[in-house]
Protein backbone atom coordinates (compact mmCIF):
# COMPACT_ATOMS: atom_id res chain seq x y z
CA UNK A 1 0.00 0.00 0.00
CA UNK A 2 2.77 2.68 0.69
CA UNK A 3 4.15 1.95 -2.66
CA UNK A 4 0.98 2.64 -4.07
CA UNK A 5 0.14 5.90 -2.17
CA UNK A 6 3.47 7.35 -3.42
CA UNK A 7 2.96 6.55 -7.21
CA UNK A 8 -0.67 8.31 -6.87
CA UNK A 9 1.05 11.33 -4.96
CA UNK A 10 3.56 11.14 -7.99
CA UNK A 11 0.42 11.24 -10.52
CA UNK A 12 -1.15 13.58 -8.43
CA UNK A 13 1.36 16.10 -8.86
CA UNK A 14 2.12 15.45 -12.38
CA UNK A 15 -1.51 16.49 -13.03
CA UNK A 16 -1.35 19.67 -10.91
CA UNK A 17 1.56 20.81 -13.26
CA UNK A 18 0.44 23.57 -15.09
CA UNK A 19 1.96 21.94 -18.34
CA UNK A 20 0.18 18.13 -18.24
CA UNK A 21 -2.01 18.78 -20.58
CA UNK A 22 0.79 19.58 -23.24
CA UNK A 23 2.77 17.02 -22.12
CA UNK A 24 -0.02 14.65 -22.60
CA UNK A 25 -1.31 15.96 -25.58
CA UNK A 26 1.97 15.73 -27.13
CA UNK A 27 1.96 12.05 -26.03
CA UNK A 28 -1.36 10.93 -27.61
CA UNK A 29 0.25 12.93 -30.97
CA UNK A 30 3.18 11.00 -30.86
CA UNK A 31 1.29 7.27 -30.08
CA UNK A 32 -1.16 8.20 -33.33
CA UNK A 33 1.18 9.23 -35.73
CA UNK A 34 3.30 6.02 -34.95
CA UNK A 35 0.09 4.39 -35.67
CA UNK A 36 -0.94 6.27 -38.62
CA UNK A 37 2.45 6.30 -40.52
CA UNK A 38 2.87 2.25 -40.10
CA UNK A 39 -0.97 1.83 -41.11
CA UNK A 40 0.09 3.71 -44.48
CA UNK A 41 3.05 1.31 -44.32
CA UNK A 42 0.85 -1.66 -44.52
CA UNK A 43 -1.42 -0.19 -47.16
CA UNK A 44 1.64 0.32 -49.14
CA UNK A 45 2.82 -2.97 -48.62
CA UNK A 46 -0.45 -5.06 -49.89
CA UNK A 47 -0.41 -2.31 -52.89
CA UNK A 48 3.32 -3.08 -53.56
CA UNK A 49 2.60 -7.21 -53.44
CA UNK A 50 -0.76 -6.64 -55.86
CA UNK A 51 0.81 -4.42 -58.35
CA UNK A 52 4.72 -4.98 -58.36
CA UNK A 53 6.10 -6.66 -61.65
CA UNK A 54 8.55 -8.65 -59.29
CA UNK A 55 5.79 -10.28 -57.49
CA UNK A 56 2.99 -10.54 -59.97
CA UNK A 57 3.59 -14.01 -61.55
CA UNK A 58 5.64 -15.62 -58.43
CA UNK A 59 4.33 -16.64 -55.05
CA UNK A 60 5.45 -14.54 -52.30
CA UNK A 61 5.15 -14.91 -48.50
CA UNK A 62 6.15 -12.30 -46.19
CA UNK A 63 5.77 -11.80 -42.33
CA UNK A 64 6.82 -9.13 -40.06
CA UNK A 65 6.91 -9.22 -36.40
CA UNK A 66 7.95 -7.54 -33.30
CA UNK A 67 9.64 -9.74 -30.63
CA UNK A 68 9.88 -7.46 -27.65
CA UNK A 69 5.50 -6.85 -28.03
CA UNK A 70 5.10 -10.04 -29.44
CA UNK A 71 2.76 -8.56 -32.47
CA UNK A 72 2.80 -9.35 -36.09
CA UNK A 73 2.88 -6.07 -37.61
CA UNK A 74 2.86 -7.22 -41.38
CA UNK A 75 2.01 -10.24 -42.97
CA UNK A 76 0.96 -12.03 -47.03
CA UNK A 77 0.54 -15.14 -47.45
CA UNK A 78 2.62 -15.87 -44.01
CA UNK A 79 0.61 -19.08 -43.09
CA UNK A 80 1.44 -20.92 -47.02
CA UNK A 81 3.72 -23.23 -47.55
CA UNK A 82 7.02 -22.56 -49.23
CA UNK A 83 10.20 -24.64 -50.47
CA UNK A 84 12.87 -22.23 -48.45
CA UNK A 85 16.08 -23.28 -49.63
CA UNK A 86 18.87 -22.63 -47.70
CA UNK A 87 16.67 -20.79 -45.10
CA UNK A 88 16.78 -23.92 -43.62
CA UNK A 89 19.91 -24.01 -42.11
CA UNK A 90 18.48 -21.63 -39.57
CA UNK A 91 16.76 -25.27 -38.41
CA UNK A 92 20.26 -26.51 -38.41
CA UNK A 93 21.78 -24.01 -36.52
CA UNK A 94 18.73 -24.25 -33.91
CA UNK A 95 19.26 -27.66 -33.57
CA UNK A 96 23.04 -27.20 -33.32
CA UNK A 97 22.02 -24.74 -30.50
CA UNK A 98 19.62 -27.09 -28.67
CA UNK A 99 22.46 -29.81 -28.59
CA UNK A 100 26.01 -29.66 -29.18
CA UNK A 101 27.64 -27.05 -26.50
CA UNK A 102 30.70 -24.83 -27.21
CA UNK A 103 32.49 -27.49 -29.10
CA UNK A 104 32.95 -30.12 -32.48
CA UNK A 105 33.10 -33.70 -31.55
CA UNK A 106 35.89 -34.81 -33.43
CA UNK A 107 36.12 -38.87 -32.66
CA UNK A 108 35.00 -40.57 -29.87
CA UNK A 109 38.08 -43.43 -28.89
CA UNK A 110 38.86 -45.74 -25.90
CA UNK A 111 42.49 -47.28 -25.42
CA UNK A 112 43.37 -50.68 -25.00
CA UNK A 113 46.79 -51.51 -23.43
CA UNK A 114 48.69 -50.51 -27.19
CA UNK A 115 46.11 -49.70 -28.60
CA UNK A 116 43.88 -46.69 -29.60
CA UNK A 117 40.28 -47.74 -31.01
CA UNK A 118 38.89 -44.96 -32.18
CA UNK A 119 35.57 -43.88 -34.60
CA UNK A 120 34.24 -40.92 -36.41
CA UNK A 121 31.66 -38.48 -35.10
CA UNK A 122 31.00 -37.02 -38.43
CA UNK A 123 32.70 -33.45 -37.85
CA UNK A 124 33.41 -31.94 -41.14
CA UNK A 125 36.65 -29.72 -40.36
CA UNK A 126 39.08 -32.45 -40.03
CA UNK A 127 41.75 -31.03 -42.40
CA UNK A 128 39.30 -28.59 -43.87
CA UNK A 129 41.26 -25.97 -45.60
CA UNK A 130 39.27 -23.39 -43.77
CA UNK A 131 39.91 -24.90 -40.55
CA UNK A 132 43.06 -24.87 -40.68
CA UNK A 133 44.35 -25.67 -36.97
CA UNK A 134 43.51 -28.95 -36.30
CA UNK A 135 43.57 -31.22 -32.70
CA UNK A 136 42.49 -34.26 -33.81
CA UNK A 137 45.64 -34.59 -36.19
CA UNK A 138 47.94 -32.94 -33.43
CA UNK A 139 46.44 -36.04 -31.51
CA UNK A 140 46.90 -38.53 -34.02
CA UNK A 141 50.35 -37.72 -34.25
CA UNK A 142 51.53 -37.89 -30.48
CA UNK A 143 49.71 -41.07 -29.41
CA UNK A 144 52.15 -43.78 -29.58
CA UNK A 145 49.37 -46.47 -29.59
CA UNK A 146 48.07 -48.40 -32.72
CA UNK A 147 45.43 -46.82 -34.57
CA UNK A 148 42.50 -48.60 -35.07
CA UNK A 149 39.42 -47.58 -36.99
CA UNK A 150 36.15 -48.92 -36.45
CA UNK A 151 33.58 -47.45 -38.75
CA UNK A 152 30.90 -45.40 -37.19
CA UNK A 153 26.74 -46.44 -37.76
CA UNK A 154 26.45 -44.52 -40.75
CA UNK A 155 22.94 -44.76 -42.30
CA UNK A 156 23.07 -42.05 -45.37
CA UNK A 157 23.28 -42.56 -48.97
CA UNK A 158 26.08 -39.67 -50.21
CA UNK A 159 23.12 -37.21 -51.68
CA UNK A 160 20.15 -36.35 -49.48
CA UNK A 161 16.62 -37.14 -50.67
CA UNK A 162 15.36 -34.55 -53.46
CA UNK A 163 19.22 -33.52 -54.07
CA UNK A 164 19.97 -32.80 -57.30
CA UNK A 165 22.17 -35.82 -59.27
CA UNK A 166 23.69 -33.65 -61.96
CA UNK A 167 25.61 -31.33 -59.38
CA UNK A 168 27.80 -34.33 -58.07
CA UNK A 169 30.63 -32.57 -59.81
CA UNK A 170 30.46 -28.99 -57.69
CA UNK A 171 31.76 -28.35 -54.73
CA UNK A 172 28.66 -27.33 -53.04
CA UNK A 173 27.13 -30.99 -53.46
CA UNK A 174 30.41 -33.10 -50.76
CA UNK A 175 28.62 -36.10 -50.38
CA UNK A 176 28.28 -36.79 -46.37
CA UNK A 177 30.12 -39.15 -44.83
CA UNK A 178 31.09 -40.47 -41.09
CA UNK A 179 34.04 -39.37 -41.03
CA UNK A 180 34.95 -36.73 -43.05
CA UNK A 181 38.41 -35.57 -44.22
CA UNK A 182 39.11 -32.61 -46.33
CA UNK A 183 35.92 -31.30 -46.53
CA UNK A 184 35.29 -34.71 -49.00
CA UNK A 185 36.73 -32.87 -51.63
CA UNK A 186 39.84 -32.76 -54.37
CA UNK A 187 41.35 -29.29 -55.07
CA UNK A 188 42.78 -28.40 -58.16
CA UNK A 189 44.67 -25.37 -58.43
CA UNK A 190 45.53 -24.19 -62.12
CA UNK A 191 48.67 -22.61 -62.21
CA UNK A 192 49.33 -19.92 -64.95
CA UNK A 193 52.21 -22.90 -66.68
CA UNK A 194 50.87 -25.86 -67.67
CA UNK A 195 51.19 -27.66 -64.30
CA UNK A 196 48.55 -28.75 -62.27
CA UNK A 197 48.20 -29.08 -58.04
CA UNK A 198 46.26 -31.92 -56.68
CA UNK A 199 45.20 -32.24 -53.41
CA UNK A 200 45.09 -34.76 -51.44
CA UNK A 201 48.12 -36.20 -53.22
CA UNK A 202 46.08 -38.92 -52.86
CA UNK A 203 44.09 -38.38 -56.07
CA UNK A 204 47.11 -37.17 -58.94
CA UNK A 205 47.20 -40.75 -60.08
CA UNK A 206 43.70 -40.94 -60.61
CA UNK A 207 43.53 -37.81 -62.47
CA UNK A 208 43.95 -37.67 -66.12
CA UNK A 209 45.61 -34.20 -67.42
CA UNK A 210 44.16 -32.59 -71.07
CA UNK A 211 45.59 -30.03 -72.74
CA UNK A 212 42.74 -29.59 -75.10
CA UNK A 213 43.00 -26.20 -77.12
CA UNK A 214 39.27 -26.49 -76.35
CA UNK A 215 40.19 -25.05 -72.85
CA UNK A 216 40.06 -21.79 -72.41
CA UNK A 217 39.02 -21.99 -68.99
CA UNK A 218 40.61 -24.38 -67.00
CA UNK A 219 38.38 -26.86 -65.15
CA UNK A 220 38.16 -30.56 -63.54
CA UNK A 221 35.59 -33.30 -63.69
CA UNK A 222 35.18 -36.47 -61.95
CA UNK A 223 33.84 -39.61 -63.14
CA UNK A 224 29.89 -39.71 -61.67
CA UNK A 225 30.27 -43.32 -60.60
CA UNK A 226 33.82 -43.54 -59.66
CA UNK A 227 36.81 -41.56 -57.93
CA UNK A 228 38.96 -40.48 -61.46
CA UNK A 229 39.36 -37.02 -63.05
CA UNK A 230 39.62 -35.37 -65.71
CA UNK A 231 41.61 -32.05 -65.61
CA UNK A 232 41.64 -29.66 -68.58
CA UNK A 233 44.42 -26.91 -68.59
CA UNK A 234 47.01 -25.32 -70.75
CA UNK A 235 49.77 -23.01 -70.34
CA UNK A 236 48.15 -19.07 -70.42
CA UNK A 237 45.02 -20.04 -69.12
CA UNK A 238 43.79 -18.00 -65.74
CA UNK A 239 44.97 -19.13 -62.54
CA UNK A 240 42.19 -20.53 -60.92
CA UNK A 241 41.02 -22.94 -57.75
CA UNK A 242 38.13 -25.63 -58.31
CA UNK A 243 37.26 -27.79 -55.46
CA UNK A 244 35.39 -31.03 -56.74
CA UNK A 245 33.31 -33.90 -54.02
CA UNK A 246 35.24 -37.04 -54.23
CA UNK A 247 33.04 -41.02 -53.62
CA UNK A 248 32.83 -40.82 -49.83
CA UNK A 249 33.67 -44.35 -48.63
CA UNK A 250 35.20 -45.51 -44.61
CA UNK A 251 37.97 -47.18 -46.36
CA UNK A 252 39.05 -44.12 -48.43
CA UNK A 253 39.02 -41.48 -45.87
CA UNK A 254 41.23 -44.42 -43.72
CA UNK A 255 43.56 -44.37 -46.68
CA UNK A 256 43.83 -40.65 -46.74
CA UNK A 257 44.37 -40.19 -43.55
CA UNK A 258 47.18 -43.12 -43.57
CA UNK A 259 48.94 -40.83 -46.10
CA UNK A 260 48.73 -37.76 -44.25
CA UNK A 261 49.83 -38.91 -40.75
CA UNK A 262 52.38 -41.36 -42.89
CA UNK A 263 51.76 -44.11 -40.45
CA UNK A 264 49.58 -47.27 -40.35
CA UNK A 265 46.02 -47.25 -39.32
CA UNK A 266 43.85 -50.66 -38.93
CA UNK A 267 40.73 -50.96 -39.83
CA UNK A 268 38.25 -53.14 -37.45
CA UNK A 269 35.59 -54.09 -40.30
CA UNK A 270 32.67 -55.25 -37.41
CA UNK A 271 32.06 -52.99 -34.76
CA UNK A 272 32.84 -55.17 -31.66
CA UNK A 273 30.06 -55.44 -29.23
CA UNK A 274 32.20 -53.94 -26.30
CA UNK A 275 33.21 -50.85 -27.86
CA UNK A 276 31.83 -48.06 -26.16
CA UNK A 277 34.54 -45.62 -26.69
CA UNK A 278 34.24 -43.45 -23.10
CA UNK A 279 36.48 -40.79 -24.18
CA UNK A 280 35.63 -37.82 -26.53
CA UNK A 281 38.35 -35.21 -28.39
CA UNK A 282 36.67 -31.88 -29.11
CA UNK A 283 37.72 -29.99 -32.38
CA UNK A 284 37.11 -26.94 -32.82
CA UNK A 285 34.84 -24.26 -31.36
CA UNK A 286 30.70 -24.83 -32.75
CA UNK A 287 30.25 -21.34 -34.11
CA UNK A 288 32.84 -21.60 -36.64
CA UNK A 289 31.07 -24.29 -37.93
CA UNK A 290 27.53 -22.25 -37.27
CA UNK A 291 29.45 -18.45 -39.05
CA UNK A 292 30.32 -20.55 -42.33
CA UNK A 293 27.24 -22.86 -42.67
CA UNK A 294 25.36 -19.24 -42.33
CA UNK A 295 27.27 -16.68 -43.85
CA UNK A 296 28.91 -18.88 -46.60
CA UNK A 297 25.91 -21.10 -47.00
CA UNK A 298 28.06 -24.09 -46.68
CA UNK A 299 25.91 -27.02 -47.77
CA UNK A 300 28.74 -29.62 -46.40
CA UNK A 301 28.64 -28.45 -43.01
CA UNK A 302 24.84 -28.06 -42.44
CA UNK A 303 24.44 -31.86 -43.54
CA UNK A 304 27.14 -32.76 -41.11
CA UNK A 305 25.58 -31.00 -38.31
CA UNK A 306 22.70 -32.85 -38.53
CA UNK A 307 24.96 -36.40 -38.15
CA UNK A 308 27.08 -34.45 -35.31
CA UNK A 309 23.85 -33.93 -33.43
CA UNK A 310 22.44 -37.25 -34.26
CA UNK A 311 25.82 -39.06 -32.97
CA UNK A 312 25.75 -36.82 -29.46
CA UNK A 313 22.10 -37.98 -28.95
CA UNK A 314 22.67 -42.25 -30.08
CA UNK A 315 25.21 -44.07 -31.49
CA UNK A 316 23.88 -43.76 -35.17
CA UNK A 317 24.42 -40.99 -37.59
CA UNK A 318 21.16 -40.95 -39.17
CA UNK A 319 19.93 -37.17 -40.65
CA UNK A 320 16.13 -37.82 -39.37
CA UNK A 321 17.12 -39.03 -36.05
CA UNK A 322 17.97 -35.01 -35.38
CA UNK A 323 15.17 -33.89 -37.73
CA UNK A 324 12.78 -35.93 -35.29
CA UNK A 325 13.87 -35.10 -32.49
CA UNK A 326 14.09 -31.61 -32.79
CA UNK A 327 10.32 -31.28 -34.18
CA UNK A 328 9.15 -33.39 -31.30
CA UNK A 329 11.10 -31.73 -28.36
CA UNK A 330 11.88 -28.11 -29.45
CA UNK A 331 9.40 -27.63 -32.86
CA UNK A 332 6.31 -28.65 -31.45
CA UNK A 333 4.77 -25.59 -30.77
CA UNK A 334 5.27 -23.78 -34.60
CA UNK A 335 2.32 -22.72 -36.35
CA UNK A 336 2.71 -24.92 -38.93
CA UNK A 337 4.80 -28.17 -38.94
CA UNK A 338 7.21 -27.86 -41.40
CA UNK A 339 8.35 -30.61 -44.07
CA UNK A 340 12.11 -30.93 -43.24
CA UNK A 341 14.47 -33.34 -44.50
CA UNK A 342 17.52 -32.61 -44.57
CA UNK A 343 20.67 -30.36 -43.10
CA UNK A 344 21.19 -27.69 -46.12
CA UNK A 345 17.97 -26.72 -48.22
CA UNK A 346 19.30 -28.80 -51.17
CA UNK A 347 16.21 -31.08 -51.25
CA UNK A 348 12.92 -29.26 -52.57
CA UNK A 349 11.05 -31.66 -50.42
CA UNK A 350 11.78 -28.93 -47.86
CA UNK A 351 8.07 -26.90 -46.65
CA UNK A 352 7.83 -24.23 -44.33
CA UNK A 353 5.38 -21.75 -44.18
CA UNK A 354 6.99 -17.63 -43.48
CA UNK A 355 5.46 -17.40 -39.62
CA UNK A 356 6.78 -20.78 -38.59
CA UNK A 357 10.70 -19.51 -39.79
CA UNK A 358 9.22 -16.13 -37.61
CA UNK A 359 8.50 -18.07 -34.76
CA UNK A 360 12.20 -20.53 -35.34
CA UNK A 361 13.88 -17.13 -35.31
CA UNK A 362 12.19 -15.52 -32.29
CA UNK A 363 13.47 -19.08 -30.12
CA UNK A 364 17.01 -18.32 -32.05
CA UNK A 365 16.93 -14.47 -31.07
CA UNK A 366 15.61 -15.76 -26.84
CA UNK A 367 18.75 -17.99 -26.63
CA UNK A 368 21.60 -16.15 -28.29
CA UNK A 369 22.61 -13.20 -27.62
CA UNK A 370 22.23 -10.11 -30.13
CA UNK A 371 26.30 -9.72 -30.16
CA UNK A 372 27.00 -13.28 -31.10
CA UNK A 373 23.87 -13.53 -33.52
CA UNK A 374 24.90 -11.22 -35.84
CA UNK A 375 28.27 -12.17 -36.08
CA UNK A 376 27.58 -15.52 -37.21
CA UNK A 377 24.49 -14.30 -40.13
CA UNK A 378 25.22 -12.70 -43.05
CA UNK A 379 24.89 -8.38 -42.38
CA UNK A 380 23.65 -6.83 -45.58
CA UNK A 381 26.15 -5.19 -47.52
CA UNK A 382 28.93 -6.48 -45.45
CA UNK A 383 29.27 -10.53 -45.28
CA UNK A 384 28.58 -13.74 -46.56
CA UNK A 385 25.33 -14.27 -48.70
CA UNK A 386 24.11 -10.57 -48.21
CA UNK A 387 27.34 -8.77 -48.85
CA UNK A 388 26.29 -7.91 -52.61
CA UNK A 389 22.95 -6.94 -51.68
CA UNK A 390 21.86 -4.25 -52.49
CA UNK A 391 22.86 -1.71 -49.62
CA UNK A 392 24.94 1.51 -48.79
CA UNK A 393 25.55 2.44 -45.17
CA UNK A 394 25.17 1.10 -41.70
CA UNK A 395 24.09 -2.83 -41.96
CA UNK A 396 20.26 -3.04 -40.71
CA UNK A 397 20.14 -6.23 -42.06
CA UNK A 398 21.20 -9.74 -40.33
CA UNK A 399 19.56 -12.80 -42.48
CA UNK A 400 19.63 -15.97 -44.40
CA UNK A 401 19.32 -16.51 -48.05
CA UNK A 402 18.26 -18.99 -49.83
CA UNK A 403 18.56 -19.56 -52.94
CA UNK A 404 17.55 -22.55 -55.71
CA UNK A 405 16.70 -21.83 -59.26
CA UNK A 406 13.87 -19.69 -59.57
CA UNK A 407 13.63 -19.33 -55.76
CA UNK A 408 15.18 -17.04 -53.45
CA UNK A 409 14.28 -16.58 -49.47
CA UNK A 410 15.37 -14.29 -46.86
CA UNK A 411 14.65 -14.37 -42.68
CA UNK A 412 16.06 -13.21 -40.09
CA UNK A 413 16.50 -9.81 -38.54
CA UNK A 414 15.59 -6.30 -39.20
CA UNK A 415 16.75 -3.14 -37.18
CA UNK A 416 15.13 0.25 -37.54
CA UNK A 417 15.92 4.06 -38.04
CA UNK A 418 14.76 4.28 -34.20
CA UNK A 419 16.82 0.77 -33.22
CA UNK A 420 14.23 -1.25 -33.04
CA UNK A 421 14.81 -5.17 -33.78
CA UNK A 422 12.23 -7.35 -36.16
CA UNK A 423 12.20 -10.43 -37.29
CA UNK A 424 10.86 -11.11 -41.11
CA UNK A 425 10.71 -13.75 -43.13
CA UNK A 426 10.64 -13.08 -46.77
CA UNK A 427 9.66 -15.74 -49.54
CA UNK A 428 9.55 -16.09 -52.74
CA UNK A 429 8.88 -19.16 -55.04
CA UNK A 430 8.45 -19.93 -58.20
CA UNK A 431 9.25 -16.56 -60.27
CA UNK A 432 10.76 -16.31 -63.01
CA UNK A 433 12.31 -12.93 -63.42
CA UNK A 434 16.01 -12.04 -63.15
CA UNK A 435 17.10 -12.69 -59.46
CA UNK A 436 18.95 -9.03 -59.51
CA UNK A 437 15.00 -7.40 -60.17
CA UNK A 438 13.54 -9.66 -57.39
CA UNK A 439 16.40 -8.51 -54.65
CA UNK A 440 15.77 -5.03 -55.63
CA UNK A 441 12.24 -5.06 -55.04
CA UNK A 442 12.41 -6.87 -51.66
CA UNK A 443 15.35 -4.66 -50.47
CA UNK A 444 12.75 -1.68 -51.42
CA UNK A 445 10.60 -2.98 -49.11
CA UNK A 446 13.21 -3.79 -46.30
CA UNK A 447 14.96 -0.55 -46.32
CA UNK A 448 11.33 0.95 -46.32
CA UNK A 449 10.37 -0.46 -43.12
CA UNK A 450 13.72 0.47 -41.85
CA UNK A 451 13.08 3.90 -42.57
CA UNK A 452 9.35 4.18 -41.62
CA UNK A 453 8.39 1.72 -39.05
CA UNK A 454 7.61 2.91 -35.61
Amino acid sequence: MPGKRKEQKHYTALKQNPLFPVLLACCMLMIFSSCSVNRKLNRDLDTIFEEAEAFRQGFSGFMLYDPVTRKTLYEHNSEKYFTPASNIKLLTFYAGIKTLGDSVPAIKYETRKDSLVFTGTGDPSFLHEDFPYSRVYSFFKKREENLFFVAPTFEEKPFGPGWAWDDYNWYFSAERGGFPIYGNLVTFGFTSSDSVDIQPAYFRERTTLSDSSEASRSKATRDISQNFFTAEHREGNEKRKQMVPFKYSHDLAIQLLRDTLAREIHVIKKRPADFKPDSILYSIPTDSLYKKMLQESDNFIAEQILLLIAGTNTDTLKTANSINNMLKEHLYDLPDRPKWVDGSGLSRYNLITPRSMVKILEKINREVPASRLFNLLPAGGVSGTLKDFVHTGEPYLFAKTGTLSNQYNLSGFLITHNGKILIFSFMNNNHMISSRLLKQEMHSILKRINETYR
